[in-house]
C-alpha cells in the first residue's frame, strides 16, 4: 500500500515514514502544501496523511483542490489544531478522518488501515432542486451555469436542506446536523446563516428556494 505524508515538521514526518515503512507501507513525503498537492495529483496513492498547518498552501486548501479535481483518495487530516469546528471544517471539505497531535502511532496506523479497507469512496450523486445543483464531493454549487461560492458552513447548510427536500426542519434539527449536537450557542445563528444562503442562491436569481415555515423553521422547496 502506498501512502503520502504531507507534513512540514521534518522530524515528525521522518518518524512517521520509518514507522509506516516498518508496518509494510510504501511511503512518500512532502513538506509543503504545494508539493503535497502536486504529489497527490500526480501519484497513485492509497491514502494521504495531510497536516493542516502547512507552508505555501494549507491542508484545507490542498484537500479542497484535490476534491475539486475529482481525486477521491482517502485523506486523514493530521493537525495540532484541536477543536470541533476545525474537525467539522475538515469533514466539510471532504476529509475521511481526522487526528489531533499528539497522537498514538498505533491509533494512526489503525485509522489508516481502516481507510484502506474502505478504499476510495464512489463519487457522490449531485443534489439538485430545480436548476440549483450541489456536488458534495467536488464541493461546488451552481445555479444553472453560474457557480456560487459558499463558505463551509453555508455549504453544509444547503446540503442538509437538499437532502431533505420539502421537509419542514426546526432550528434545533439544523443545529444538530450542520453545527454540532453539543452546540450551546444561540439558535438564531441558523436564521443568520439562512439569510446568508438566501442572498447567494436566491436573491440574485429571483428564486425562493428556502421557505420560512412559521412556528417551525425552514423548508427547501422540492422543485
Amino acid at each position: 500500500m502506498r501512502l503520502l505524508i504531507v507534513e512540514d515538521e521534518r522530524e515528525l514526518a521522518e518518524t512517521l515514514r520509518k514507522g509506516l515503512v516498518a508496518e509494510g507501507f510504501t511511503v512518500d513525503v512532502a513538506h509543503t502544501g504545494k508539493d503535497g498537492l502536486w504529489s497527490a495529483t500526480e501519484g497513485d496513492y492509497d491514502a494521504v496523511v495531510l497536516d493542516i498547518m502547512l507552508p505555501e498552501l494549507s491542508g484545507y486548501e490542498v484537500l479542497k483542490r484535490l476534491r475539486a479535481q475529482r481525486n477521491w483518495t482517502p485523506v486523514l487530516m493530521l493537525t495540532a489544531k484541536d477543536g470541533e469546528y476545525d474537525e467539522a471544517d475538515a469533514f466539510d471539505l471532504g476529509a475521511d478522518d481526522y487526528l489531533s497531535k499528539p497522537f498514538s502511532f498505533v491509533v494512526l496506523t489503525a485509522r489508516l488501515r481502516a481507510l484502506l479497507r474502505r478504499g476510495a469512496p464512489a463519487r457522490p450523486a449531485v443534489l439538485a432542486a430545480g436548476d440549483l445543483r450541489l456536488d458534495p464531493a467536488a464541493r461546488t454549487v451552481h445555479r444553472g451555469q453560474q457557480r456560487i461560492e459558499l463558505t463551509a458552513r453555508e455549504f453544509g447548510l444547503l446540503e442538509f436542506f437538499l437532502r431533505r427536500p420539502g421537509a419542514a426542519l426546526t432550528k434545533n434539527e439544523i443545529l444538530n446536523h450542520v453545527w454540532d449536537a453539543h452546540y450551546e450557542g444561540d439558535e438564531n445563528v441558523v436564521e443568520v446563516y439562512v439569510g446568508y444562503l438566501r442572498r447567494k442562491i436566491d436573491t440574485p436569481f429571483g428564486t425562493h428556494t428556502i421557505e420560512t415555515v412559521r412556528g417551525v423553521g425552514y423548508r427547501l422547496a422540492a422543485d
